[in-house]
C-alpha cells in the first residue's frame, strides 16, 4: 500500500529535512513545541488527578464519620416519634440501615484544659450499620459504651490536645444550665474515656466524642433521640433520596444529606479544580501556537519545494494538507509523550511524594490544614480524554494558518530566484 505523498513530506518535514543549520534550528523549535505540549498535558493530568484523588480521599474519610443522611428534629429538640420516623425512612429502596443519634455541643475540660466538642450520643449495637468508623470501633471502645456508664471515646487529636489516654477521667461541661439557689450555672458530669478513635480527618478527631445515647438523653435532658442517621446503597443518590424523604417524612424535620452538611468544602474544590484546568490549559495553549512559527518558518524554507510540488501537478489543498500534517505530527506526538509521563507521575504519586519529603525534609501535607497527610491520585478517564482532545484540537488549529500560507505560495515568484 503506498503512503500518500502529503503525509510522507509532512513527516520529512517534521523531522527537519536536510540536515542544514536553518533546518536544524527548525527543528529545534519543533522539538520545543513538542516538549511543551508534552509538558502542558502531563501537569493537567498530574495536577487534575490530584485534585480527584483528595476529593475522593477526604470524601471518604468523611463519610467513615457523618452519614449518608440525616434526619433531624428542629432547634435540637427529640423527634415527636422517632419508631414511626424510623419506619418511614426504612421503607425508602435506596435506605439500608438506619440508627438513632443525638447530637449536641459542649466542653470537654482536663484539669485547666478546655475544648469545645460535638458531642454524638450513638447506640453502640446499630451504629456500626450507618458509619465505617464505629464498624472499626468494635475493638476500640465501642463496645465499652454501657448505658448509665457515663463513657466517652474521643478523638484522637483531641485526646492528645487534652493529655488523654484510656481509663482517664474528664468533665463534660454542657451549654444548658440549671436553676440553682446560686443561680444559673453550668451542668457538669464526671466522664471516663473508654476508648480514642482515629478517623485520619483532622476535624473530626479535633472535635468530636461519642456517648451512649441513653446516657447523652439523660445529660441533655431529651425525651428522645434527636435525630436519625442513614445508609444508602450508592452515596452519589443522596440528594434525590433526601429530596424524597423530605417529601414522605411526617412532621416539620429537617433532611439533609452528606453534600449539604459540607456544602461549602466540595464547592471550593470544584472551583478550584476547574480554575486549574483552564490555567494549565493556557500552558498547553501556548505551547501548541509555537507550532505556528515553526510551521512559517518551515514554509519559508521550502518554499522552492513547494514552488516545485505545485509545477508537477500538486493542488494548493495538497500543499496544505503536507503542512497540517507537520503540524498534527508535532502534536499528537507531544500530546501522547504528556499522556504516558502524566499517567505514569499520577499514578506513582504516592511513592514520588514520600520520597521528596524525605529528601527535602519537608511535610507537603500538613494533615491540621488539608484534612489528610498524604498526596493521593485519582486519574479518571473523564477527565484525561478531554485533555487529550483538546491538546490534539489546539495543536490542529495552530496549524491552519501557515498550512494556508504555504498553499498560496506563487511558483514562478518562489523560483525566480532559485
Amino acid at each position: 500500500m503506498q503512503v500518500p505523498y502529503e503525509l510522507s513530506l509532512g513527516w520529512r518535514y517534521t523531522r527537519a529535512g536536510r540536515s542544514t543549520r536553518r533546518n536544524g534550528f527548525i527543528s529545534f523549535i519543533s522539538g520545543v513545541s513538542m516538549f511543551g505540549i508534552a509538558l502542558g498535558v502531563a501537569a493537567l493530568i498530574i495536577v487534575l488527578s490530584v485534585m480527584n484523588g483528595f476529593q475522593k480521599e477526604v470524601r471518604d474519610r468523611m463519610l467513615g464519620v457523618v452519614s449518608h443522611i440525616e434526619i433531624l428534629a428542629p432547634g435540637g429538640a427529640a423527634l415527636p416519634d422517632v419508631a414511626r420516623s424510623l419506619a418511614q425512612a426504612g421503607a425508602n429502596a435506596e435506605v439500608v440501615a438506619a440508627a438513632p443519634f443525638v447530637a449536641a455541643q459542649g466542653l470537654l475540660a482536663r484539669g485547666e484544659d478546655m475544648k469545645a466538642t460535638l458531642v454524638r450520643g450513638i447506640d453502640p449495637a446499630r451504629e456500626p450499620a450507618v458509619t465505617d468508623m464505629a464498624l472499626g470501633l468494635r475493638k476500640a471502645g465501642l463496645d465499652k459504651l454501657v448505658a448509665g456508664s457515663f463513657g466517652l471515646v474521643v478523638g484522637a487529636e483531641l485526646a492528645r490536645a487534652l493529655g488523654l489516654a484510656v481509663g482517664d477521667r474528664v468533665t463534660l461541661i454542657t451549654p444548658a444550665g440549671q436553676v440553682t439557689p446560686a443561680g444559673v450555672v453550668p451542668r457538669l458530669k464526671q466522664m471516663d474515656v473508654v476508648g480514642v478513635f482515629d478517623s485520619g480527618h483532622f476535624e473530626y478527631d479535633a472535635g468530636l466524642v461519642l456517648m451512649h445515647i441513653d446516657d447523652a438523653q439523660r445529660l441533655y435532658r431529651l425525651e428522645g433521640p434527636s435525630g436519625i442517621r442513614l445508609k444508602l446503597r450508592d452515596l452519589h443518590r443522596a440528594r434525590v433520596v433526601a429530596a424524597q424523604l423530605s417529601g414522605s417524612m411526617d412532621g416539620d424535620l429537617l433532611v439533609r444529606d452528606w453534600t449539604r452538611q459540607n456544602r461549602s468544602w466540595f464547592a471550593a474544590v470544584q472551583v478550584e479544580k476547574t480554575m486549574m484546568a483552564i490555567i494549565l490549559t493556557l500552558i498547553v495553549a501556548v505551547a501548541a501556537f509555537n507550532l505556528v512559527s515553526t510551521l512559517v518558518m518551515t514554509v519559508t524554507d521550502k518554499r522552492a519545494d513547494i514552488a516545485i510540488l505545485r509545477t508537477l501537478g500538486a493542488s494548493p489543498a495538497s500543499i496544505m494538507a503536507i503542512f497540517v500534517v507537520q503540524g498534527a505530527m508535532v502534536g499528537a506526538i507531544g500530546t501522547l509523550a504528556g499522556l504516558g509521563l502524566g499517567l505514569g507521575v499520577a499514578s506513582h504519586i504516592d511513592v514520588i511524594v514520600p520520597a521528596l519529603e524525605r529528601l527535602f525534609n519537608a511535610s507537603f501535607l500538613p494533615k491540621d490544614i488539608y484534612l489528610i497527610n498524604r498526596m493521593p491520585s485519582d486519574p479518571q478517564s473523564a477527565d484525561i480524554v478531554p485533555i487529550a482532545l483538546v491538546s490534539l484540537g489546539l495543536a490542529f488549529l495552530a496549524t491552519l494558518y501557515p498550512s494556508w500560507r504555504a498553499s498560496r505560495v506563487n511558483p514562478a515568484e518562489a523560483l525566480r530566484y532559485e
